[in-house]
């Protein structure tokens, strides 16, 4: 099959599978007499393989490294559930900063009238570079 029915097939762009080509995250496609990238089942699997990791947040460099463990049958599940565990270790880092943030906007929202008058704790902050509390302006 052509890029755009894999791409169709796998809910990537056409962009994107070549750029995972580009990387070597899949391997160059075979060409047809005409020069069009021709992609069979195994390419398929591969690329839904790559699209289920990114879509579970693993970078490019964690998808390469997943590919590698995959493809290698003598692998140990230990080196899989520690690159796993690593990610997850990052989503948790993740998840408390932006909860963070939440939480300092939402005390900034609370402190803001929100009528007619200028004062706004939000642009105080903002304007300060987070170096002023919402509720020491009031």
């Amino acid at each position: 099959m052509n890029i755009g029915q894999a791409a169709q097939k796998t809910g990537l762009s056409a962009k994107m599978i070549r750029y995972y080509e580009s990387i070597d995250l899949l391997p160059a496609a075979g060409r047809s007499d005409s020069g069009y990238r021709q992609y069979g089942a195994q390419d398929l699997h591969r690329l839904a393989f790559i699209k289920r990791a990114r879509d579970l947040g693993f970078s490019l460099a964690e998808v390469a490294q997943l590919l590698t463990l995959w493809q290698d049958r003598q692998r140990a599940s230990a080196d899989v559930k520690a690159l796993a565990a690593g990610h997850i270790g990052e989503l948790n880092r993740k998840i408390a900063e932006l909860s963070s943030l939440r939480d300092t906007l939402q005390d900034l929202m609370q402190h803001c009238q929100g009528d007619d008058r200028p004062d706004c704790p939000i642009l105080k902050d903002l304007e300060s570079g987070g170096g002023n509390h919402p509720t020491s302006n009031l």
